[in-house]
């Protein structure tokens, strides 16, 4: 096997990781690795990681960032190829959707609470300012943050850039990054559901992070526990907030149920956070409908290829 395919194999099987480690769910989130000074592999646009084989995986020009490849590059391939030019050293870079990082990427998050182990391993993070995905202002953005030498990069309203010099360091970045947030979270009981805490509250679900809007909408209803009730609402929404009871997603495709039981749980996770430290996050409705329009319209229809 040559180089470059042993590499698309690698970015292909990474992203599988990915899903196992529940750092991403469905299609959100893209891996990367440098092939070489001028070009460097991604993993392609929209499709579910569960069904993207190493062909899928498009080889892409720092230069000028044309691609080749029988599948479209990711949107994001602009915040990877940044950190390729910025950080010579780099070889791999993930951008994760995972649980508490998502939450404290919309504030409260203390560089001088990590460990020294994690502080060693992780650098100083910034946080990147909000851009809808896959555009230029998200990408400067978070160009903006390498270049003050973050290799872990909030995304508000998104997720997390994660820049290592191989796989495993990117994995383990990724784990220390976690258990960082974990230990910061405000507001909740970390070791009970999110979902569950949250749906004593008896209000809807606001959409912080785009991801839920993508998939779900701008809010999540809330009703009584009452069967009739939640069956209707179901017939309208994905994922219902049945109050003192937790959250109930329905859908057809098992993919999908366990994509929104990710979702929904980091949604929870993500308002009790920023409702402990009085933060309104809610992303806008025109960023929420647009998101929603788009996922609907075009990344819904494409996960299987």
């Amino acid at each position: 096997m040559d180089k470059i395919a042993e590499i698309r194999a690698r970015v292909a099987e990474t992203g599988r990781m990915l899903l196992e480690k529940k750092l991403v769910a469905r299609t959100w989130g893209n891996i990367s690795e440098r092939i070489d000074s001028e070009t460097f592999a991604i993993s392609p646009s929209g499709l579910d990681y569960l069904h993207t084989e190493p062909e899928d995986v498009a080889v892409v020009k720092l230069a000028d960032m044309t691609w080749e490849g029988r599948r479209k590059p990711s949107s994001e391939k602009g915040i990877h190829a940044a950190a390729y030019r910025i950080f010579p050293d780099v070889n791999f870079v993930i951008h994760t959707h995972q649980n508490f990082a998502s939450a404290l990427g919309l504030g409260g998050f203390k560089n001088e609470a990590m460990t020294p182990e994690q502080r060693e391993k992780l650098g100083d993070i910034y946080t990147a300012g909000y851009g809808l995905p896959g555009t230029k202002k998200l990408a400067g953005n978070v160009s903006a943050a390498y270049e003050l030498g973050a290799r872990v990069v909030f995304m508000e309203h998104h997720g997390v850039v994660i820049c290592g010099r191989s796989r495993d360091e990117a994995f383990e970045m990724a784990n220390l990054l976690e258990e960082a947030c974990k230990a910061q979270i405000k507001g909740m009981d970390v070791n009970e559901p999110a979902g569950k805490q949250f749906a004593k509250l008896g209000i809807p679900l606001p959409a912080q992070l785009d991801d839920m809007a993508q998939m779900i909408g701008p809010k999540i209803p809330v009703v009584e526990n009452n069967p009739t009730e939640i069956a209707a609402k179901l017939q309208k929404s994905n994922a219902v907030v049945v109050k003192g009871v937790g959250i109930q997603i329905v859908s057809e495709d098992p993919e999908d149920l366990a994509a929104l039981e990710i979702l929904t749980e980091k949604a929870a996770t993500a308002f009790l956070h920023t409702r402990a430290l009085g933060k309104k996050a809610t992303l806008s409705a025109f960023d929420a409908w647009l998101m929603r329009t788009v996922y609907k319209l075009k990344y819904s229809k494409q996960k299987k290829g």
